[in-house]
């Protein structure tokens, strides 16, 4: 392993820095040195999919994503999706389906469905279950997430749809109709 070199990374639209080798999996950083506890540490393969993150709109899989490869590219965690005050589409969603048992998939559900509706903003269910396909739930509760997934397709769909209407209005008639 090589000397620590400092790292500047756009997380969740902040600018962090580190310090590492560039071999560090991107995973470690997120949960050890910025304390985010989204992305999980399941299987160190990348194969369960538990430690997902969005870089530049794309899920990845953080255990195998050396640190010195992230460069500037923009990383989003599960903690960067939305806020508690206004949870992103796909969040929302998977809450109002209750599509979790013991929630350590859920991450790299959730995120693998945010990537999804990134490229593909009306997927069909083939769609879905292939974006899906590779991420692990020891608990079955594979129809709930599915569940959840069309329900965040209909959730971003009238998002978009709200956007779309208030991108014509000044900030303050935005102000007055946003929740």
């Amino acid at each position: 392993m090589t000397l620590p070199v400092c790292f500047s990374l756009n997380v969740n639209d902040a600018v962090e820095s580190v310090e590492a080798s560039p071999e560090t999996p991107l995973l470690y950083i997120l949960r050890n040195d910025l304390s985010l506890n989204g992305p999980k540490y399941g299987c160190g393969l990348g194969e369960c999919g538990a430690c997902a993150v969005l870089i530049d709109g794309r899920a990845v899989r953080s255990c195998t994503v050396p640190l010195g490869a992230v460069g500037a590219r923009r990383v989003i965690t599960l903690e960067g999706l939305g806020t508690p005050e206004r949870l992103h589409p796909v969040q929302a969603a998977f809450i109002d389906e209750a599509a979790a048992q013991c929630g350590y998939c859920l991450n790299g559900m959730i995120i693998a469905t945010a990537a999804l509706l990134n490229r593909n903003t009306d997927p069909d269910e083939d769609a879905i279950r292939e974006a899906l396909r590779h991420h692990l739930c020891r608990c079955g509760t594979h129809m709930e997430i599915l569940a959840a997934v069309r329900r965040a397709v209909a959730y971003a769909k009238v998002e978009r749809a709200r956007r779309s209407t208030l991108d014509g209005v000044s900030p303050k008639a935005a102000k007055e109709v946003s929740p």
